[in-house]
């Protein structure tokens, strides 16, 4: 295809499954039964199938050697904990189970796919892995495809705002042809560069469904007194309700409902203890032909995200790679010593640890008018001493500067980072002074240009403990050059509330979300597309709704913004694309849309000191790494394995 990515190799489709088996051995692989020990009494009694029976005929055989990781034995559990049952959904993210999927280097390769290919962006065929099956055994084909496109995302009960936004393109519903049970395709008029990518999320985005499971809930397959009973003892108005409410595969809220993840949920909410037990089918293998996952189960427990770091203190996580902070780093080195697990610290790809979003869209006017002068936003970044806050916070080893990509990626610019991101008190007030914020109260603040005092309002998430702390700092530099500021800290749902109503001012969180960026993925987050983007809600809204809510963007470095994004999608070489990701970033740096601090925080992951297969060093980012996914924790295994799960 014309953006340089192909994806049809695969080391799978070169080697069939016997091939595999009866190769010679690997030099010094550990031992390791053929077939995991926890499946064998149900393969004894005929409940499961041999392994040769449950792969695909061409699985996907992990490429671990090249990667330095080693062999494998079958067994264990992994401990770890979430702070209530809606987090379960992290389980979906590390098991890192797409149609495509990004390695660690952030190559896009086929996954649950054999191969794929593109044409000009505008048409792609998937084809599937013959003998693929879900995890309760049934085949999984194009059928569940179909099902998903024409049942699902075309069904206005079940979808009342239509497909998802990444299969249109200018509104364009993609044509969908079932060339048989393996081939499906995709086609556009025009192209669709974002469509691969997007399959590829830390959030899985399923474009097909587990047919023969879901249709019983479905008004068009299903018995219609039976689904008007079944509605009605759940307290559900339609059956539509029920679908939607049994089709949930992010959450984990169903434990009948097949998946094709390396683990599959078997409790039943409500709980304080969640197991997922490895699935029979899954469709990857070590290079010796063992089914992965090596670990059996995934225990997870509930607790007070406040407790996380004490419990992993007290040895009773075996791995976590969430609800952590970098100042937890120091309490959970101090149980290193009495209890088996390592602390290990990687830096986090976001753009900025901590960044601060002006409202553009805000409702008050005045307001407005102030924080869309750019440089009201530029003082606001000058007025940031950051070294005090990387010495303060992050033990001096982030990078100061922009909300920008790290060095590691290659679309990095040291101008970027650094542009309006010095510390210079001096200028941002001859900068305030000439956005009209001139005049000044008995108290010293300045006066706003209708006459109010410029009383600056940020509002934080309260559980966001690193950023507040950070935010207290920041908020006496800004005081230091004439603005009142007061720290507003709330829920974090309330807080997205009021930004989408207009009613936030400025919003303290993390930067953008993909620092480590490659052309190939689109740069969504650098425009104003989303409404969840603090910097300008309405004009998200007006994007994700097509025009029906919201406000259409009316400042010109915005609508350019927009023109950037459409020149990406049409694009046709990774150059031209990298060219445009490097103009947005430098209008992002000019503009100061929003104002970053420090990057590359340390995230602390606790791994038991018997896991191997976890990389010492290593990015943590949400995208395009989903969380610790990339590195494919369906490869971890404990080293002298108890049948127990735990570490000697």
């Amino acid at each position: 295809m014309n953006t340089g990515f192909n994806i049809l190799k695969s080391i799978a489709a070169a080697l069939a499954f016997g091939f595999l088996l009866a190769s010679p051995a690997i030099a010094d692989p550990p031992p390791a039964p053929a077939e995991p020990p926890s499946l064998v009494a149900k393969i004894a009694s005929g409940e499961l199938p041999p392994l040769l029976d449950r792969m695909p005929k061409v699985p996907l055989v992990a490429d671990m050697l090249a990667r330095n990781r080693t062999l494998g034995d079958y067994g264990g559990e992994i401990r770890t904990l979430a702070s209530k049952a809606r987090d379960l959904r992290y389980i979906n993210v590390i098991g890192y189970t797409r149609l495509v999927s990004y390695d660690e280097h952030l190559n896009l390769e086929p996954d649950v796919l054999q191969a794929v290919d593109s044409k000009d962006d505008k048409t792609f065929t998937f084809t599937l892995r013959e003998g693929h099956r879900w995890s309760d055994g049934a085949p999984f084909t194009t059928e569940d495809f179909r099902f998903y496109w024409d049942d699902v995302a075309l069904n206005s009960k079940l979808n009342p705002t239509g497909p998802p936004a990444f299969m249109l393109v200018d509104g364009e519903k993609p044509k969908v042809e079932v060339l048989d049970a393996t081939h499906i395709r995709y086609s556009w008029s025009k192209p669709n560069p974002g469509f691969l990518p997007s399959l590829a999320g830390p959030r899985p985005i399923w474009i097909y469904s587990p047919a023969h499971y879901l249709k019983q809930f479905h008004k068009k397959y299903g018995d219609a007194d039976k689904l008007a009973q079944m509605a009605a003892d759940r307290q559900m108005m339609s059956w539509a309700a029920l679908y939607n409410k049994l089709d949930d595969p992010y959450e984990n809220s169903n434990p009948d409902m097949p998946t094709l993840d390396p683990w599959h949920v078997v409790t039943k909410a409500p709980a304080q203890q969640y197991v997922f037990e490895r699935n029979p089918y899954f469709h990857r293998i070590d290079p010796r032909g063992r089914q992965l996952p090596y670990i059996d189960r995934i225990v997870v427990s509930i607790s007070s995200a406040g407790l996380f770091a004490a419990k992993a203190n007290a040895g009773e996580v075996d791995l976590l790679a969430w609800g952590l902070s970098t100042s937890d780093i120091p309490t959970l080195k101090e149980g290193e010593a009495s209890h088996a697990y390592r602390t290990l610290a990687w830096p986090i790809a976001r753009g900025s640890a901590f960044a601060l979003f002006p409202n553009l869209t805000c409702n008050d006017p005045v307001w407005r008018a102030v924080l869309r002068d750019v440089r009201f936003r530029r003082a606001l970044s000058l007025a940031i001493d950051r070294h005090t806050l990387n010495n303060s916070l992050w033990f001096r080893l982030g990078i100061e500067g922009n909300n920008t990509v790290m060095p590691e990626s290659a679309l990095y610019s040291e101008d970027d980072r650094k542009r309006w991101a010095t510390y210079d008190p001096a200028l941002a007030k001859k900068l305030l002074d000439e956005a009209g914020l001139n005049k000044r109260n008995a108290a010293g603040f300045r006066l706003l240009p209708d006459g109010r005092e410029a009383e600056l309002i940020v509002e934080v998430a309260g559980n966001a403990r690193d950023i507040a702390d950070a935010l207290e700092i920041t908020s006496e530099f800004w005081q230091d050059v004439g603005l009142k500021v007061v720290v507003k800290a709330e829920d974090s749902n309330d807080l997205n509330k009021r930004s989408f109503s207009g009613l936030t001012l400025v919003t303290a969180s993390e930067g953008l979300e993909n620092a480590i960026p490659t052309a190939l993925m689109p740069p969504s987050g650098l425009a104003p597309l989303r409404q969840d983007n603090y910097s300008w809600p309405k004009w998200g809204q007006y994007a994700e709704t097509g025009g029906m809510a919201g406000e259409k963007p009316d400042m010109p470095e915005a609508i350019e913004l927009m023109s950037l994004w459409e020149q990406w999608m049409n694009a046709t070489t990774l150059n031209a694309q990298a060219a445009i990701w490097r103009e947005m970033l430098s209008l992002h740096a000019d503009q100061q849309f929003s104002i970053g601090t420090v990057q590359g925080a340390l995230k602390p992951i606790i791994v038991n000191k018997a896991i191997r297969n976890i990389p010492k060093k290593a990015v943590f980012s949400w995208e395009p790494t989903a969380l610790i996914g990339v590195y494919r924790v369906d490869e971890f295994y404990y080293d002298n394995i108890v049948v127990t799960g735990n570490a000697p």
